[in-house]
C-alpha cells in the first residue's frame, strides 16, 4: 500500500516535470579547473538519479551478507522452536523417546538450549535411562553455566524421583554451597529428610523452611507433626513425654494426630489417668473420632466412670461408629457382655471394620459361641485383605 502510493506520487511528479522540461529543457554549464561541462537539465537529473541508485545498490550489496545471515538465523531459530514445541508435545503425549530426539536435535540451533537439554533429561529419566539423563544435564550446564542452580535442582528432583537419595543429597549440598537458603533446594531437602526418616536433620531445617521456603503450609504441618511424634515416641518416662509435649508449638497442640500420639505414649508408660484427662479435655474442646478411638484403649482406674462418660457422649453422637466401638470396649472391660454385644452389632451395622469384628470375635469366644466367633474373625480378616481369601481345598483321608 505504502509502496504503491510512493509510485503514484513519483509518476505524478515525473509527469509534471516532463511537461515543464518539454517546454524548455534548460541548459547547465559546469566549469571546474578549466574543464567545461555542458548539458541539459533532463540529462543532469538523470545523472543525479543514476548516482543515487548506484549508491543505494552498493549499500544493499554491502548489507546483503549480514541480512542473509540474519534470515538464515531466523529460519534456524524458527525450526528449532518448532522442534522444541513438537518435542514437548510428544513428551506430553507419552512418546518420550521421540520427544527426546527432537529436543536434542534442536538444541544446537536453539536460542534456549538449556530448556531443550533439561526437557531431554526429563524424557530420558522417564524412560529409565539415568546415564543419558545425566549427559543431557551436563550439556545443559556447559551451554549455560550461569544456570547451574536450575540444572542441579532438576537433577536433584529427578534423583529423588528415582529414590537415589545419596546422590540427591550430594546434589542439594552443592546448591547450598552455591546459594545458601535457596528456597526450592530447601524444599527438596525437607522432602529428602522426610523420606529418609532423618527427623533430627528435618527438625533443624524446619525453621529455615518456615521463613524462606515455598513449601505449602499443609506440608510443613505434616513434617513438623512427624518430628514431634518422634520426640514423644522416644520419651522414656512421664517427665520426658511432658517435656516433649511442651516443646510442641501452640498452633499444633490441637492437632489430633499429635494429641493421639501424646496420649498413646502416656499409656505406653503406664500413665493412663493422665492420658484419660488429656483426651477428655481435647474432646470437650473439639470432637474428633480418632481421639475417641484412643480413649477406648485407656485403662483408667475407674472404668465404670469412663464408660458413663462414653455413654454420655453417645447422646450427642449416637451414630458415631468409633464411639460405639469405644463404648463396647469399655463394656468388655466392665464385663457387661450383653451391652457390649449390642454396641458391637450396631457398630458393624453402621461401619464394619476389622477392629470391630476383632472385638466381636473376642466377645463371642468369651460367650462360648466358637463358630460365630470364627466367622467374625474371618470376616474381619477379609476386610483387611480387601478381597475374599480363596478357600483351602479339602484334603481327603487316604483310603486303605
Amino acid at each position: 500500500m505504502k509502496f504503491g502510493l510512493i509510485v503514484v506520487i513519483v509518476l505524478l511528479l515525473s509527469a509534471v516535470g516532463v511537461t515543464f522540461l518539454l517546454q524548455d529543457p534548460g541548459y547547465v554549464v559546469i566549469n571546474f579547473r578549466s574543464y567545461l561541462i555542458e548539458m541539459s537539465v533532463p540529462v543532469l537529473v538523470a545523472l543525479i538519479l543514476s548516482l543515487i541508485f548506484c549508491i543505494w545498490l552498493i549499500a544493499k550489496l554491502l548489507r546483503a551478507p549480514r541480512r542473509l545471515g540474519e534470515a538464515a538465523g531466523r529460519y534456524r531459530n524458527n525450526r528449532a522452536g518448532q522442534r522444541l514445541t513438537r518435542g514437548m508435545i510428544e513428551m506430553a503425549e507419552g512418546n518420550f523417546a521421540r520427544g527426546e530426539r527432537m529436543l536434542v536435535r534442536a538444541a544446537n540451533t536453539s536460542e534456549t538450549p538449556l530448556l531443550n537439554y533439561l526437557q531431554a533429561a526429563r524424557a530420558a529419566h522417564l524412560q529409565g535411562n539415568d546415564e543419558r539423563r545425566d549427559d543431557w544435564l551436563r550439556l545443559a550446564y556447559e551451554h549455560t553455566p550461569e544456570a547451574a542452580n536450575a540444572v542441579l535442582l532438576t537433577q536433584a528432583e529427578l534423583q529423588l524421583d528415582r529414590k537415589q537419595y545419596e546422590q540427591a543429597l550430594a546434589t542439594l549440598r552443592k546448591i547450598e554451597e552455591n546459594t545458601p537458603n535457596q528456597s526450592q533446594a530447601m524444599a527438596l531437602l525437607g522432602q529428602l529428610y522426610f523420606r529418609l526418616e532423618d527427623w533430627r536433620a528435618l527438625e533443624k531445617l524446619l525453621p529455615r523452611l518456615e521463613k524462606k521456603s515455598r513449601v505449602a503450609e499443609t506440608t510443613l504441618i505434616k513434617w513438623s507433626t512427624r518430628v514431634h511424634r518422634e520426640h514423644l515416641l522416644q520419651a522414656t518416662d512421664g517427665d520426658a513425654v511432658t517435656s516433649s509435649w511442651e516443646k510442641v508449638p501452640r498452633k499444633l497442640r490441637k492437632n489430633s494426630e499429635l494429641l493421639a500420639a501424646y496420649a498413646e505414649n502416656l499409656m505406653r508408660l503406664g500413665l493412663h489417668e493422665q492420658a484419660e484427662k488429656v483426651l477428655t479435655n481435647a474432646l470437650k474442646a473439639d470432637w474428633n473420632s480418632a481421639l475417641v478411638a484412643v480413649y477406648g484403649k485407656v485403662e483408667a482406674k475407674d472404668s465404670v466412670k469412663q464408660l458413663k462418660k462414653a455413654e454420655a457422649w453417645l447422646r450427642d453422637h449416637p451414630d458415631d461408629a468409633t464411639l460405639l466401638l469405644t463404648a463396647a470396649r469399655l463394656c468388655l472391660r466392665n464385663e457387661l457382655w450383653g451391652k457390649a454385644r449390642s454396641y458391637l452389632e450396631t457398630t458393624i451395622a453402621i461401619l464394619p471394620t476389622p477392629e470391630a469384628y476383632q472385638e466381636y470375635g473376642r466377645l463371642l469366644s468369651r460367650l462360648g459361641e466358637a463358630d460365630a466367633s470364627a466367622d467374625a474373625y474371618r470376616t474381619g480378616l477379609h476386610l483387611v485383605a480387601r478381597s475374599p481369601l480363596p478357600a483351602i481345598p479339602h484334603i481327603e483321608a487316604d483310603q486303605h
